[in-house]
Parts: structure tokens; C-alpha cells; sequence
């Protein structure tokens, strides 16, 4: 699928494409008397849409499509009317979803080409016109990814039949914001997508060490400059935590490095540290069988990160990042970790191993004490890290934790303009406690059942040093299998999720 911005004097216009797109917006909701508005479209399409309300055949609620086929409306062969909504709550989080909902559509209907009138999808957004159109980009593209690369061709093209929409704009509309926001919406999509590929794809085809590779081919003709640790270099610096767990597997871990200079040498830079568990068996305390091949998605925290630093350098944002992503396997080879044992992390704390299945919480301890080591403005991580924030929170919000006012503020507003829900949780000196350990400095598991995500961040707050403001996601309910919650979000797979908080986040540190 391609999107291209179109300048015309008037629409509709004539065109190749048979199928014209236009948006309407609520005035009034009552149910009795729904008025709707429907800026810079025709008045033959604003008697089709009335008329369609008078029948009761359209409600215009929220990210509501109509189809009238030979509808023959000056030149095009047919119409598609999509719904914004209530108009006092237009967002730009409605024109992603509209547009998903539009992709929906169009591929179900197989239409290939349609023109999409530019100037009603974007007539509440006068003022935000790059930032509206990416995302309404961003809703197509979003919309569109499907992992299907290990099914047959013939079946991949009869489900992609959309090749090209055009963004057809007026003189009311400049042409060259729209240019901006579609180039911002498709780098975006394309980080995101590449994500959930990385997230799809099965642990036998995705190692360590293939994580790495990927990285570093995703990050050619780029300003990034990637690097990847071997298992020499691990033990080297000492990583006990990332080494401990990589010796179940004869996939031996990686430590995967990635730094953006986009500001002078000066400037501080944000990091961002991901767990990279590329599969997850639970090590020694096996998991359950039932679902345990969603534990290739334990590796989601590390892969966003990835995505998260391609947009960043793609986007060409003027700060300094940098990244860290741990990667291993948890696995039962004979050299495994075993039920208390002890590990000494990179920072030299010792921590005694109570439960192998909470490894995330190891690797990621040396990749935050290295990271605290570059002196960043602000550490970000990113990880599936606890069962616990699903109970809590399911797969509505992504759960963070920080004691910074300041970051928290940041990242509230940051995840309100990418239109992803976040939820601060607590983090408190009590769950530090309970992770004291009884013949180490620490134990991986508190000595009580319950807040186990806060005590998970806790532990992790451990390795945060010279108050360095620090914010921890727990991504475990949100990574994957969103079921309708969004729409322009497979229901089943890797979903991309903070990826779009992460860059809004990334801008506040210019």
C-alpha cells in the first residue's frame, strides 16, 4: 500500500481512482435529532449523508463507515462517508482509528485506489495539520501490518488489495504540511510494524544473536551506530545477571547497543533499555504448557526500544539517545540457573535466585547499571515484566513507575499526544523491602505474593544511581494480543505499543 499527497484546485476532481472518501463529524448526538457537519464536501454528498441519517441507515458514531456503491458523484463511481465522531471530541487519536476502521473497509471490498478528501478528514485541524496527518497515516499503515511472510504469496496478495490512496488537497489545505505529516506517519508506521514483526516472529527464528543482526540491518543508512556484545564480552563486563541466564541456552545472549547523536556532544542524551527475551520457558521453574509459545513476545520491551531509537534517527530529532537491550534465552539446559543460586550483577550486588522465571528482572539490572553509567538526562525501560500489572490493569493501560514528578509529567502528557494509556502505579520504599534478600543483597521474587509489579520496579530501582530520574513500564498486558482494543492493532500479535509515547517523550528533551 501506498499513500501520496495530491494538489488539485477544487474537489472532487477528476481522477483514474473510482472511489472518493469523505469525513463527517457529529454537531448534535441526540438520538432523536443527529445533525451532522460535513466541511468542504459537495452538497450532493452532504444529501446522500442526511439522507442516510433520516433512514436511520447512519448514526455517524465514532469510526463509522458508509458505502455507496454507484453513487457516480462528479466522476467517481463510488463513495465512502467515515465518521469522526462527536465533534467537540475529535482528537488525533479519532483519525487513526477512522482511518483503520477506512483500511478495514476498503480491504474487504478489495478497492485499490481511492482519492480521500484532505480537506474534511483534517477541517478541525487547522492549526496541526503534520501532526493530524501523521496520524491518520498512521491509522492506514498500522491497520495494514499482517505477518503473513511464512504464508503462501498467492494468498498474501488476495489479502492486500489496496495499492494506493491519494491525499487529495485543495488551496484550503497545505499541501506541504500534509507532505510533513505523511512522511512523519509513514516512518513511524514503518517502526512500529518492523516491532511487531520482531515480536512475531517464532524464538527458532529469532535468537539473540539474530536480534542483534536484525538491528543492525534495520539501522543501516541511518546516524545510529549499533553494536552488538558476544557472550565473551558479556562475562567481561562482569554482567552476571544477563550471563546467568543465557547459560540455560545454547543461544547465547547479546547485549545490544544503539546511540543517536542528533544535539551536540554536550547535551545529555535519554536512554532507553529494553528486555530483549527472545523466548522465555520459564527456566527451571518451568512455566505452564498452556500458551507458553506466547512467551516468543517476552522479547516485545527490547524490540520497541529498537523501534523506538529507528524512528528517532529516522525522524532526524535534534537530541542524544541511546539504547540498551539485553538479549536471551530462559531455558533448561544443564547449565541453567537453578532455584537459589546467587548471581552477582554488574554493580557488584549479589542477588539470589528464588524463582528462574523472574530473569527478566537479571538481565535488565546490568543493562540499567551500564546505562546509568553514560550519565543520561532520563532512563526509559521497557519490559513483559510481570503477570502481576495484567491482574491489575489488563490489556487497557500500560502500567509505569517512577518517583520523578517531573518525568511522570512528561510521559502523562507525552502518551495523551501519542494516544496510548498509561497508568502510574505506585513504587514505595516498603516494596524495596520486601526484596531484600536472605543470603544475597536482593532475591529476584518478594517474600510476599501480592503488588508484584511494584515489587518487580522496586528491585529495579536497585540499580538506579546518582539520581538519575528513571521510569519503568511493565508492558506484560499490553504487548501483545489486544483483542478490539484498538483497531488499528492486530487482535492477535505483537501490538508496538509506547513506541509513539517513547518519541513524544524523546522530543521533550531537545
Amino acid at each position: 500500500m501506498d499513500i501520496q499527497v495530491k494538489k488539485v484546485t477544487q474537489i472532487p476532481t477528476k481522477s483514474k481512482a473510482q472511489t472518493l472518501i469523505e469525513f463527517c463529524f457529529r454537531t448534535s448526538s441526540d438520538p432523536k435529532n443527529i445533525k451532522v457537519s460535513t466541511p468542504h464536501v459537495a452538497k450532493e454528498v452532504s444529501n446522500l449523508i442526511n439522507s442516510a441519517l433520516k433512514e436511520e441507515h447512519f448514526c455517524a458514531d465514532p469510526n463509522e463507515t458508509l458505502l455507496f456503491r454507484n453513487a457516480n458523484i462528479e466522476g467517481y463511481k463510488h463513495l465512502i462517508i467515515v465518521s469522526l465522531g462527536d465533534g467537540n471530541k475529535i482528537g488525533e487519536e479519532s483519525l487513526r482509528r477512522a482511518c483503520a476502521a477506512l483500511e478495514k473497509v476498503l480491504v474487504k471490498n478489495k478497492i485499490k485506489e481511492v482519492d480521500l478528501n484532505c480537506d474534511s478528514l483534517l477541517s478541525k485541524f487547522p492549526k496541526k495539520v503534520i501532526e493530524a496527518t501523521s496520524a491518520a497515516v498512521e491509522g492506514f499503515y498500522l491497520a495494514d501490518y499482517e505477518f503473513d511472510k511464512f504464508i503462501n504469496v498467492e494468498t498474501r496478495q488476495k489479502k492486500h488489495p489496496i495499492k494506493l490512496i491519494n491525499l487529495v488537497c485543495s488551496a484550503k489545505t497545505k499541501t506541504a504540511l500534509v507532505q510533513k505529516g505523511l512522511e512523519s506517519g509513514k516512518i513511524i508506521s514503518e517502526c512500529i510494524n518492523f516491532a511487531r514483526a520482531l515480536g512475531d516472529t517464532p524464538g527458532n527464528l529469532l535468537p539473540p544473536e539474530e536480534l542483534g543482526n536484525e538491528t543492525i540491518k534495520a539501522a543501516k543508512g541511518t546516524k545510529l551506530k549499533v553494536s552488538v556484545w558476544d557472550v565473551a564480552k558479556i562475562k567481561k563486563e562482569k554482567m552476571g545477571g544477563l550471563y546467568g541466564v543465557g547459560k540455560g541456552s545454547d543461544q547465547g545472549p547479546r547485549f545490544i547497543t544503539m546511540e543517536y547523536k542528533g544535539a551536540a556532544a554536550s547535551k545529555k542524551p535519554i536512554c532507553f533499555v529494553g528486555k530483549g527475551l527472545t523466548f522465555d520457558a520459564g527456566g527451571i521453574s518451568l512455566k505452564p504448557a498452556m500458551a507458553m509459545d506466547e512467551m516468543k513476545y517476552d522479547m516485545c520491551g527490547g524490540a520497541n526500544v529498537i523501534a523506538t531509537m529507528l524512528a528517532i534517527a529516522k525522524l532526524g530529532l535534534k537530541i542524544n539517545a541511546i539504547a540498551y537491550v539485553p538479549a536471551s534465552e530462559n531455558m533448561l539446559g544443564p547449565s541453567a540457573n537453578k532455584p537459589g543460586d546467587i548471581l552477582t550483577a554488574r554493580s557488584g550486588k549479589t542477588v539470589e535466585v528464588l524463582n528462574t522465571d523472574a530473569e527478566g528482572r537479571l538481565i535488565l539490572m546490568d543493562a540499567l547499571d551500564y546505562a546509568c553509567e553514560q550519565k543520561p538526562a532520563a532512563i526509559i525501560d521497557a519490559a513483559t515484566l510481570t503477570g502481576a500489572i495484567v491482574v491489575a490493569l489488563h490489556n487497557v493501560y500500560t502500567g509505569f513507575f517512577t518517583k520523578d514528578k517531573g518525568l511522570k509529567d512528561k510521559i502523562e502528557k507525552a502518551a495523551l499526544v501519542a494516544g496510548e494509556r498509561v497508568w502510574h502505579m505506585p513504587i514505595h520504599d516498603e516494596h524495596a523491602r520486601d526484596m531484600k534478600g536472605r543470603h544475597a543483597d536482593l532475591q529476584n521474587i518478594s517474600n510476599h505474593r501480592g503488588a508484584g509489579s511494584s515489587t518487580a520496579a522496586a528491585f529495579l530501582e536497585q540499580f538506579i544511581k546518582n539520581d538519575i530520574p528513571w521510569a519503568h513500564f511493565d508492558i506484560a498486558g499490553t504487548a501483545w494480543d489486544l483483542g478490539d482494543r484498538y483497531n488499528y492493532c492486530p487482535s492477535k500479535g505483537a501490538s508496538g505499543v509506547m513506541i509513539r509515547t517513547f518519541v513524544e517523550i524523546a522530543k521533550t528533551f531537545k
